[in-house]
């Protein structure tokens, strides 16, 4: 893997990790895993076999990613967010492939430290878990979510400001309007 940084006590087994990514100390990178260009996962981190991973991710320390989880590109887990893919865990049962429940993170989606994704949810562009966050439903696109269960509290910008009452970023500017999966630009 030409281009892909590993720490001497990090374990990359996947063969699809992209030019510029880094995996760290303690972290580990299981087979069939697909890692996008320019990725970071941090200390401890673990990507299972079936996790797609975009361009530009960050994985923080401590973060879990199991088979069936889609991050898009740009997308930030923050330390300790843990993704659950069956509704329905049990010792005695093994479940796998299509039993399990796919989540999508998309483009540009942050997820605050300590958030617990339950599988079978879309989280969408852009979209803003804050920390401690237990998310159980899709999150539409721009919104900011947070509690336990994650619940819709606002909108956030692209660039992650909070949005005025009239969907327009102080810092920046971008002006946003309501759609059918949150909002869009305006």
């Amino acid at each position: 893997m030409s281009g892909v940084f590993v720490h001497p006590r990090g374990l990359c087994e996947s063969t699809e990790v992209g030019d510029g990514t880094r995996v760290w100390a303690f972290a580990h990178v299981l087979p069939g895993a697909r890692v996008g260009r320019d990725c970071n996962i941090c200390d401890g981190a673990f990507v299972e076999g079936g996790a797609v991973l975009g361009d530009n991710v960050t994985v923080k320390n401590g973060t879990l990613v199991f088979d069936g989880v889609v991050c898009e590109d740009d997308v930030f887990l923050g330390p300790n967010v843990l993704f659950t893919n069956d509704l329905r865990p049990r010792a005695a049962i093994k479940r796998g492939g299509a039993e399990l429940l796919a989540t999508v993170v998309r483009r540009g989606a942050t997820l605050g430290a300590g958030t617990v994704v339950v599988c079978g949810v879309e989280v969408g562009e852009h979209a803003f878990a804050g920390a401690g966050s237990v998310v159980t439903r899709d999150v539409p696109a721009h919104a900011f979510v947070a509690g336990n269960p994650a619940r819709h509290k606002g909108w956030v910008c692209a660039c992650g400001q909070r949005l005025d009452a009239v969907l327009e970023c102080p810092d920046c500017g971008n002006r946003y309007a309501e759609g059918d999966k949150g909002l869009v630009p305006a």
